[in-house]
């Protein structure tokens, strides 16, 4: 019998909140962890899916790697809860940066509320009302509660041990198995330090990004290697 390779479904890259056609907000992230993490993957044999933002870098191509973009959270949530519903998926790996905002409402300067969203007037700047954004990684055991979950905790402060507790207060809000931990100045450079948390057992520290997305899939073929055991 021939041995079915794993599914991973990796997110890369930043979400999109649109204000109208042409213009939304964002974030810094540029996917490189998730490709990182994405191409290791492919070598070893493993099925990848690759939820990307609009400015992600992309893996290199490959016959196992299935490309599915998206733009705001709404749209990342509704393409991971179909994947994670209409297929076997054994793990998610959420590198994303999704934004912590949505856009709740906006007004034009004199308070009255902006309806035509096609392009809003460069004479009449909005005025933005934010509300907080759904929390996607809290769902995934809800849409698929076997598979394994990899979080990833962005945090400004680079003490470890400020990393570690919060990676370990999300890890139980997520319902994750995993949290990796790293500092805000990741998104400038690779060379950053990020802790591998797991649920038991002793944490990973990795020097830089290739190295922990290394680490990160050696731990991961482990863990779902015991779980077809």
């Amino acid at each position: 019998m021939t041995q079915q390779h794993p599914t991973i479904l990796i997110t890369a890259g930043g979400t999109l909140e649109k204000w109208d056609e042409v213009r939304g907000h964002t974030n810094l992230a540029r996917g490189t962890m998730g490709c990182y993490l994405a191409e290791q993957a492919l070598e070893t044999g493993v099925q990848v899916v690759y939820l990307h933002g609009y400015f992600a870098q992309f893996p290199e191509p490959h016959p196992n790697l299935r490309l599915l973009p998206f733009m705001g959270i709404a749209d990342l949530a509704e393409k991971m809860q179909t994947a994670l519903t209409t297929e076997k998926i054994d793990a998610v790996i959420m590198t994303a940066a999704v934004s912590d905002w949505v856009v709740d409402k906006m007004l034009d300067q004199e308070g009255n509320l902006i309806t035509d969203t096609g392009k809003i007037s460069s004479d009449n700047p909005p005025v933005v009302h934010f509300k907080k954004a759904p929390k996607v990684i809290s769902r995934i055991k809800d849409w698929s509660p076997d598979t394994f979950l990899v979080g990833f905790k962005l945090e400004h402060n680079a003490d470890p041990d400020y990393l570690l507790q919060r990676s370990r207060q999300r890890m139980d809000t997520w319902r994750a198995d995993l949290v990796v931990a790293n500092a805000a100045s990741s998104l400038y450079t690779a060379a950053t330090p990020h802790y591998l948390v797991p649920r038991t057992g002793e944490v990973t520290v990795c020097p830089d990004k290739k190295t922990a997305a290394a680490q990160l899939l050696q731990l991961l073929s482990h863990q779902l290697a015991k779980g077809e055991a």
